[in-house]
Formats: C-alpha cells, sequence, structure tokens
C-alpha cells in the first residue's frame, strides 16, 4: 500500500539536501555551500526500522521569480498538503532567524506532527545551543550533523512514530488497479470518462485509500477494475500552477496502489522532460506499464506519423522498451476500446510464472549460443536459474562469481527471456547470487 511521505522543510542553506542525502543513502541533490542550488531529483525513497517512506526535498521546488520569503512560504504550505511527517530543519551555528520563526508559525498552525532537527551540531560540547530552539514550539529539538551523520537515528525514530496506521486494501485480489499518471492537461479525466461512458456501466466514486485521489471500480467480462484517477487530485491555486513538480507526488501515491500504469502523453506536444520522470517512477516502482498517446486526433498525419512517433518515443524512453504504446482519442474515442485488454493483458505477464524447469533449459539455450563473459581469465558459469517473484517477475541467477554478470550479459539474457516468454508491459529484475558450495 501507499508508503507515508516525509517531506523535509527548512529555509535556505540550512543542510536540508545534505539530511536528505544521507536519508536516502546517495548523493541524488545536488549540494553546495551556497542557497538555492537544489535542483532535481527531489523525491526518493528512504528506509528505516524496515519502515519505507518516500522523502521530499523541499528546497528543490522553485517558483520562478517570486520573493525568497514567498517561496520559503509556499514550499511549507505544500509540505503540509502533502506530508504525513514534516521534518522541520534549522540552523544550530546560527541561531533562530525570522525566517525560521515563519516557517515555524505555518507549520504550528498545521495539524501535521512536525519533527524539528537542529543541524551542524558535531560535536557535544555545542548541545547547549539547542535551548534556544525550544522556543520554536515544536517539543523536543533534535541535534544533528547532516555531513557527519550524526543524530539521525534518534531524528528517524520519532519521525517513524507519526508514520498513519497502514490501511487495508479494501479490494480482491484479482482487481486490476489501474493508475493514469502524467502531467497536467494531458487528457487524463477524459480517458477516464470515455472509458467507463463506453462501457456504460453503473459506478460509484469512493474515497481512495491515498489522499485526494478518485477510486472508479467497475467491472467488464467479468473482470474487476479499479480506475486510479490521479487527475482527480485538483490543484490547488497559484502554488500548484507554479509547481508542476508535485504533480509527479501525486503520481507516486498512485503508483503504488497500483498493478498497471497507464503512462498518458499528450499527442499535440509530444514528449517533455516531465513525461520522462514521471514514467520513471513506475519503471522504479516495478509496475507494469503501457504508454497511452492522448489526442491522437488532433495531430495532422500521414502514413509515417505515427511510426516517426513511436520511433521516438523509444528513443527517449529506453528505459521502457517493454511497454506497448497505444494512439487514442478520448474525444473521438478513437482506439479507446484497446486499453481494457492491453491493460489485462500485461497484468498478466506481469503475474507469469515460468516453470523451474523450462526455465533452465532456455538459460542453457542462451549460453550455448552466446556464451558467458569472461574478466581475467575467469569465466561466469551460471549453474541454477529459479523464480523467485512476480509482479514483477523476478529471476535469481546462481553463479560462481556474480561481479562476473556484466551488464550487457545480464541484458542479453533479459532480452532471451522475453523472446521465449510473453513480457509485454512488465519490468523485469535479475539478480546474480554466488552459488553455496
Amino acid at each position: 500500500m501507499t508508503k507515508p511521505v516525509v517531506a523535509i522543510v527548512g529555509r535556505p542553506n540550512v543542510g536540508k539536501s545534505t539530511i536528505f542525502n544521507r536519508i536516502v543513502g546517495e548523493r541524488v541533490a545536488i549540494v553546495e555551500d551556497m542557497p538555492g542550488v537544489t535542483r532535481d531529483r527531489i523525491y526518493s525513497k528512504g528506509e528505516w526500522l524496515n519502515r519505507e517512506f518516500n522523502l521530499i526535498d523541499t528546497g528543490g521546488i522553485e517558483l520562478g521569480d517570486e520573493p525568497l520569503l514567498i517561496q520559503m512560504r509556499a514550499q511549507a504550505e505544500l509540505a503540509i498538503k502533502e506530508a504525513d511527517v514534516i521534518i522541520f530543519i534549522v540552523n544550530g551555528r546560527e541561531g533562530i532567524t525570522s525566517a525560521d520563526q515563519e516557517v515555524a508559525k505555518i507549520l504550528f498552525r498545521s495539524d501535521k506532527p512536525v519533527v524539528l532537527g537542529v543541524n551542524k551540531i558535531d560535536n557535544p560540547d555545542m548541545q547547549e545551543e539547542l535551548y534556544e530552539f525550544y522556543s520554536l514550539g515544536m517539543d523536543t529539538p533534535y541535534p544533528i550533523s547532516g555531513s557527519h551523520g550524526l543524530g539521525l537515528g534518534d531524528l528517524l525514530d520519532q519521525v517513524i512514530k507519526h508514520f498513519p496506521e497502514e490501511e487495508e486494501d479494501p479490494y480482491d485480489e484479482d482487481t486490476i488497479r489501474i493508475s493514469l499518471i502524467g502531467r497536467p492537461n494531458v487528457g487524463k479525466s477524459s480517458i477516464v470518462n470515455a472509458m467507463l461512458g463506453e462501457e456504460r456501466v453503473i459506478v460509484s466514486n469512493i474515497p481512495g485509500t491515498t489522499r485526494d485521489a478518485i477510486d472508479t471500480p467497475f467491472t467488464r467480462d467479468e473482470q474487476d477494475y479499479v480506475l486510479i484517477d490521479t487527475a482527480g487530485m485538483r490543484k490547488r491555486g497559484k502554488v500548484y500552477e507554479a509547481t508542476e513538480k508535485y504533480s509527479v507526488l501525486r503520481s507516486l501515491k498512485a503508483i503504488e496502489r497500483s498493478n498497471v500504469v497507464l503512462v498518458v502523453i499528450n499527442a499535440e506536444e509530444g514528449l517533455i522532460e516531465q513525461d520522462k520522470k514521471i514514467a520513471g517512477y513506475a519503471h522504479e516502482a516495478g509496475r507494469a506499464v503501457i504508454i497511452v498517446v492522448n489526442k491522437w486526433d488532433a495531430v495532422a498525419k500521414d502514413d509515417k506519423t505515427m511510426k516517426n512517433f513511436e520511433t521516438k518515443l523509444r528513443e527517449e524512453l529506453l528505459f521502457l522498451t517493454y511497454a506497448p504504446i497505444l494512439f487514442v482519442s478520448a474525444k473521438t474515442k478513437q482506439r479507446l476500446h484497446t486499453v481494457l485488454p492491453m491493460v489485462k493483458k500485461v497484468s498478466e505477464n506481469h503475474h507469469l510464472r515460468v516453470p523451474t524447469n523450462v526455465l533452465n533449459d532456455m538459460i542453457m539455450d542462451a549460453v550455448a549460443m552466446n556464451p558467458t563473459p569472461t574478466d581475467k581469465g575467469k569465466r561466469l558459469k551460471i549453474n541454477y536459474v529459479t523464480q523467485v517473484a512476480v509482479e514483477p517477475p523476478t529471476f535469481v541467477f546462481f553463479v560462481n562469481e556474480p561481479e562476473l554478470m556484466h551488464f550487457s550479459y545480464e541484458r542479453f539474457l533479459e532480452n532471451r527471456l522475453r523472446a521465449t516468454f510473453d513480457f509485454e508491459g512488465t519490468p523485469i529484475k535479475i539478480f546474480a547470487r554466488k552459488k553455496n558450495v
């Protein structure tokens, strides 16, 4: 189900991005010792004590030419609306500033739990610097050092205490959950309405288990579906108009609840960078993916237009080579009837389990056709292969030396799996493990 959302909030140059990187365990944000340098990407996954969550670095949200104070206020308000828990970062070396007090007022008025982190407390002699921060009214201030990783464990212990209880899935296991993701104005709502209108089913909108989503359950040909409509998540005023990046966060929540993700692209505008980022999250989450090019009726065409468009999409979305592409029009309902059959097909492929004996025979044939690589005189030996999971199909190769499994050979094995079995629409995961002697 949906992971909790944690937002890191604070004025510029208090170390938000450094702390973000420490928590996610990789250098995701760009960090320099000057205000305003954080760029994409501002969303990542964190984990603490086996609890996974989505983490936002609000410093990456820019509002054009707006003055800094207005930007900070907007970032804090966005965090309040989107996050389950907020980490408020202040600079322990500089003390409380008027900007800190401004952010604190906004957070204090919210009903969201706030955990206060006093950054740049690098040694025990600086503990006395903490007392001043009690005046912000945020309960216990936690001394931390983003650059050295000190104190983050205590901070995260407090953060996960505020996570909401995990919600039960209201739908049967056989129900196919479909989310439509994409930038504003690509036509997600129109596709939902056209699909439901075409089926002429009685639908009842029920509140989604994710805030702001609209779930629409329906049945076709004895198969139960749920449309998770991210287009139902209304933008809230000027801030949302100016921060399209937050459409990614709303898409993330829907992706996590889905089996199949429809990545909707506006045919009139073509693919832009934001589309790639949103599609990337669906791929990383291991969901089945269909690329839906909407508003195809509005494109001037000849006999090569569709082929050229598809070629360009494939070149730009190299990580989604497995995803089928559908060209539709919600307005005219052109080819809209192809969407649900493809959803059902890729969902079945997402659940496909290959018998172990068939799998190993196939891999032996592949190795005979293209022998395993060597490195410094040592050859990769594949002893045994087994499928350990579905959604997505996941394979473990037991080998003599995992480091000999080069990326290019792993890609060859994936291609052979796809050529032998129908994995259209679903990513495949391959892991190499050392065979126990």
